[in-house]
């Protein structure tokens, strides 16, 4: 606190002086008008406004490094700046724009515990990196945030880096890892989502997005990029309540997608927030998606694929409660795949789909594979619906789907039936078939096989498969969990290692 006063305080002061010194600069003139003939007054005059553009260029300056293969870290930018960095300790302000150039490395270590960015541009064209174990907090404030571009950099590391009050963090063409940094209250003043990247795969690893008006990561339609998005928490983004999902993804590369292990909460009851969409609206390349061991609630919606030629691996994940739209037309499905041709593609396997206003929804043109006879689809997808009416699976297509060996709720075909929208209601629509199916009483097909517990290691939350009496130990042997369960549960326990009993068989599940 005494350092974010200490910079409002300086930026008061800076106001303050520029006030004065323009007051000083229009007296100046009133005299030289009434005093042309005065030299000394004409002198005087002369060299106030040449000190008033100094001070204008002054503000307006930036530092950039000469690109000639240098390392520099903060303390290095201290003595070479020329006041473009200055430090009060392990606190380092960053005074106006700092562009690191091609060849050169900006790094961040143990010598640095703060860096107030206020108002700045921080722009690297080569590379930075992180080698502090202590997390290092980046901040702007709530009226100037910072904002930060990688462009064309390799090598970029960020580790245990605190970003709060920026306008966003553009990636272009640029070979960055972000791991295990948080990401508070941005605004999208100068990107649409806190990380927004175009035309490379960036990693977003075990990192926390918090309360940003935008998106948490997003691509463009018009680039290609295959992020790699491992085991992050997001909640309650895009507080700004536009018309995106936390998670907004352009046409992928070459390389997978991969979203795998996160959690997506937005739990605020005002907003009407997207979990993940993925689109390719313009046919660019074949875009190729991973989607595993998600959380996925409270939402507007779960999951949206749309476009041409993607093709996606739908898995262990939860997609619960995404019902917060007011109008059920305008969304809430935990999945949606909306094709504009056959090239649509998703194999959907294990997951939990439950508490939405539309389970599944297929629209136009697709090629969806939610289990076959030769291999089972294993989801549960029940209790979806919206004005009274269960909508569990709705395809809006004359495409057909195979649905077979799904949990739907219920061990009657009849009532399985009356929540599937398909041909048997329009013959114009494609046909379901979800016979066989799951007998949700005896659970015979599940219990036949293994008894498993995913993912492992887990990210705070983990699934257990199976049915039989289920007890949770923790290390010390003590009783957290004693209950029956029958199928499929979702477990949220601190750090640590357990023990996971289903019966007279015990697996070790380790939660990081």
């Amino acid at each position: 606190m005494d350092t974010l006063f200490k910079t409002y305080g300086r930026l008061l002061a800076d106001t303050r002086f520029l006030c004065g010194f323009l007051a000083c600069c229009i007296e100046e003139i009133r005299i030289f008008a009434d005093s042309l003939k005065n030299s000394q007054k004409m002198k005087k005059t002369t060299l106030i406004f040449a000190l008033f553009l100094g001070f204008v260029s002054m503000m307006n300056a930036q530092w950039v490094s000469p690109g000639n293969g240098t390392t520099y870290t903060l303390p290095d930018l201290v003595s070479v700046s020329n006041g473009a960095v200055t430090n009060e300790g392990t606190v380092f302000s960053f005074n106006s724009d700092i562009t690191i150039s091609a060849n050169d490395v900006l790094k961040i270590d143990n010598q640095v515990t703060r860096i107030d960015a206020v108002g700045v541009l921080i722009t690297i064209n080569g590379s930075m990196v992180c080698t502090n174990a202590a997390r290092v907090g980046i901040y702007g404030s709530m009226t100037q945030q910072f904002s930060m571009r990688f462009e064309n950099a390799t090598d970029c590391q960020l580790k245990t880096l605190y970003f709060s009050d920026g306008c966003g963090i553009k990636v272009i063409e640029s070979d960055v890892d972000f791991i295990d940094c948080k990401f508070v209250y941005f605004t999208r003043d100068y990107a649409n989502a806190v990380i927004d990247f175009m035309n490379c795969n960036p990693t977003i690893e075990d990192c926390y997005f918090l309360r940003n008006e935008g998106a948490a990561i997003s691509s463009p339609a018009n680039g290609q990029g295959s992020p790699r998005i491992f085991n992050n928490v997001l909640e309650e983004n895009v507080t700004s309540d536009i018309n995106s999902p936390q998670i907004n993804l352009g046409p992928g590369a070459e390389d997978t997608i991969y979203i795998v292990g996160n959690e997506i909460d937005d739990d605020w009851a005002t907003h009407r927030v997207g979990g993940i969409s993925i689109a390719d609206l313009m046919g660019t390349g074949a875009t190729k998606v991973l989607l595993k061991d998600n959380v996925i609630i409270n939402g507007r919606y779960g999951y949206n694929q749309q476009g041409l030629t993607i093709s996606s691996i739908i898995e262990r994940n939860q997609f619960v409660d995404n019902h917060f739209e007011d109008n059920p037309m305008n969304g809430g499905s935990g999945i949606s795949i909306y094709g504009m041709d056959g090239n649509n593609k998703a194999v959907i396997r294990n997951n939990v789909i439950t508490g939405n206003l539309w389970g599944i929804t297929a629209i136009n043109a697709f090629d969806i594979d939610l289990g076959t006879e030769d291999d089972w689809g294993y989801n549960q997808i029940h209790d979806n619906g919206n004005g009274g009416v269960i909508y569990d699976l709705y395809n809006n297509s004359t495409c057909d789907i195979m649905a077979v060996g799904n949990n739907w709720g219920t061990s009657n075909s009849h009532i399985i039936e009356e929540h599937i929208v398909h041909q048997n209601d329009d013959p114009s629509l494609g046909l379901v078939t979800f016979v066989p199916f799951v007998d949700v009483d005896g659970m015979n097909e599940v219990s036949a096989k293994a008894f498993e517990v995913w993912p492992n290691p887990a990210h705070g939350r983990f699934m257990v498969e199976g049915k039989g009496k289920m007890t949770i130990m923790n290390a010390l042997g003590q009783i957290l969990i004693n209950h029956e369960i029958d199928g499929k549960e979702s477990i949220a326990l601190p750090q640590g290692l357990y023990f996971v009993r289903l019966d007279d068989v015990t697996r070790k599940v380790i939660v990081e």
